[in-house]
């Protein structure tokens, strides 16, 4: 069954690498702010980077900017009273997302993956950069290699909406406790139609998102769906790779036509289980022809793809069983040809100079019989327990707004709701 892919015409797509890129494109953005910044991410550190973030969230709220910033609790555990209040006290609200200690219940495993941010329904930007000094180039040898895009255009009314839809029903319980003077939310809903109509460019974009309900697997099609019709070129890179068989079997069958198949991935995850349960496949899918390239410089922290030079994917999305299977995602794909040259472009160039091509003997070497089974094992585990905790009751995602010095808990379908076609 193929995913419902809206391909919205008129857009204009700009590429952002590493957070220094990324960084000064949205503090801008919100500096430039009228009427309404929407943020959602996975994580948000007390660091050099967030304490600017705040600085610009605070000065867009003075301004009578409508601010609603939602965090993942497992992701920013770690957010002091001082740093929410400041913030919350200029009049931006505050939202985590399961905040829950992992400890209490298995229900937090559904984490708020997603990163995006909307200013004035006017420009979007989505991808898989957090807001950690850890995404700059001068953090050092563990800064992470990722990317973003910045969206103008007819899409970003879809990717407004999405935002808004997965806040209501909070909005609904805050306002009910709180008479809101946050300035006219009519008008907010209305950004994204107001102003000239003139299209600022020609790429097509799709927004597709996961949860665990109605799109639980949008964006895996997605990928299998590009991979399956490829020609000529398929090249990924991504933080975390043991994607499902199915997955698997269409790069096997794509190298096998003749299309070359690349992998970029990482030399040393911070995960172990990865680290065992990746390097299972290796061998197995350079028998097929893939060929497998290890990022050495640093960290990848990357979720990107482009297969014949036509079709590209940016956004949060690991090909492994959290983001496929648990995690709420947001992923762009883009049909573009000069987008997917230069995405191509870059991510070539890290293959000739921060990658190590793995070849079929030394992975072989690698690959002992101890190693096998417990990478088999560490595989089918890894796999198969997103779809054990499906059968726990799940009674709805808690979130917990911060409102100009109160603490409001909300029980809501925040991971279903906001993506209901």
């Amino acid at each position: 069954m193929k995913p419902k892919l809206e391909w919205i015409s008129g857009n204009r797509v700009d590429l952002l690498e590493n957070g220094d890129a990324f960084f000064s494109a949205v503090f801008d953005a919100i500096d430039a702010a009228e009427r309404e910044v929407l943020i959602e991410t996975f994580i948000l550190f007390e660091d050099r980077v967030g304490r600017d973030f705040q600085q610009h969230l605070i000065s867009a709220a003075a301004r009578s900017v409508e601010v609603d910033l939602t965090v993942d609790g497992f992701g920013s555990p770690d957010l002091s009273d001082g740093f929410i209040s400041v913030l919350t006290d200029a009049g931006a609200w505050l939202h985590v997302f399961e905040p829950t200690p992992l400890v209490r219940h298995l229900k937090p495993l559904r984490r708020l993956h997603r990163k995006i941010i909307v200013v004035d329904g006017r420009i979007a930007y989505v991808g898989g950069i957090n807001f950690s000094e850890d995404h700059l180039e001068s953090f050092g040898a563990k800064a992470k290699q990722d990317y973003a895009v910045r969206i103008e255009g007819p899409v970003v009314e879809r990717i407004h909406r999405f935002a808004r839809q997965a806040l209501e029903p909070v909005r609904r319980q805050l306002e009910m406790e709180r008479p809101v003077t946050r300035g006219d939310r009519q008008a907010a809903s209305r950004i994204a139609s107001s102003g000239p109509q003139t299209l600022p460019g020609s790429v097509d974009v799709a927004f597709l998102s996961r949860d665990n309900h109605h799109h639980r697997t949008d964006i895996e099609r997605a990928y299998r769906m590009a991979i399956r019709t490829a020609r000529d070129t398929v090249l990924i890179a991504n933080a975390y790779f043991f994607p499902g068989y199915r997955l698997l079997r269409d790069l096997r069958r794509a190298a096998a036509r003749g299309v070359k198949v690349q992998l970029i991935l990482q030399s040393n995850p911070d995960v172990p289980i990865a680290r065992v349960a990746g390097r299972l496949l290796y061998e197995s899918l350079m028998r097929d022809g893939v060929l497998i390239h290890e990022y050495c410089r640093r960290e990848m922290h990357g979720k990107v793809a482009v297969v014949d030079r036509v079709w590209s994917t940016v956004g949060s999305t690991n090909l492994d069983p959290l983001s496929l299977s648990l995690n709420l995602e947001a992923n762009v794909l883009i049909r573009d040809a000069e987008f997917a040259a230069t995405l191509q472009r870059r991510l070539q160039h890290l293959i000739e100079h921060d990658c190590e091509q793995l070849k079929l003997d030394v992975a072989s070497r690698r690959l002992t019989m101890w190693r096998y089974l417990m990478g088999s094992l560490a595989y089918h585990v890894s796999r198969g327990f997103p779809r054990w905790l499906r059968v726990l009751p799940y009674s709805g995602a808690r979130i917990r707004s911060f409102v100009r010095g109160r603490r409001i808990d909300t029980t809501t379908a925040f991971d279903a709701s906001a993506n209901r076609d």
